[in-house]
């Protein structure tokens, strides 16, 4: 099905302000894939704030164009399914977790701040962990030396109490 032009710049206008708000672009080649495999691959992406699109390749380069995407516009070819996400790792990871798992689904690409990507980096890129796990992470540092030093001084004062235990059973 054919569209006209008011219906094309209408998905190149909603394209241009997803790539706007996006971080990173993840595009895959979907041949192959069944209808119901698709359909989880879209039902994961929406839970991780991924918005997948099966775009006219003509079209996603015109709405990519003068975006920090537009690196890629030469990439795109063939029967492609673009993620875009706001949050730096959640498309690679999306796109990158169902490739493991379903063999049709083949990255080709995508683009980082302002930056190509080849396949290899797109899962270099998902598989840096979310923000909220750095963040466990960086706690979990901060917090080491303060519980390694409140176990010494707990050993310490547990150390002086039995002294003091034994002392006063020795003087009486």
């Amino acid at each position: 099905m054919s569209l006209n032009r008011s219906e094309k710049e209408a998905v190149i206008n909603e394209v241009t302000s997803l790539a706007a708000k996006a971080q990173t672009l993840v595009f895959a080649e979907y041949r192959g894939i069944t209808v119901a495999d698709m359909t989880k691959l879209r039902v994961e992406a929406r839970k991780q704030g991924v918005t997948l699109s099966v775009l006219k390749n003509t079209l996603a380069r015109r709405a990519v164009a003068g975006s920090s995407f537009e690196v890629v516009a030469d990439q795109m070819t063939g029967p492609l399914i673009y993620g875009f996400s706001e949050d730096a790792i959640a498309a690679a990871k999306v796109v990158a977790d169902f490739a493991k798992t379903n063999d049709k689904l083949v990255i080709r690409g995508g683009a980082f701040e302002g930056k190509a990507l080849d396949a290899n980096s797109v899962k270099q890129l998902a598989s840096v962990p979310s923000k909220e796990v750095l963040l466990a992470q960086l706690c979990g540092l901060l917090m080491s030396p303060i519980s390694r030093t409140a176990v010494v001084l707990g050993a310490l004062a547990a150390k002086k109490g039995e002294g003091a235990e034994v002392a006063e059973v020795a003087a009486a």
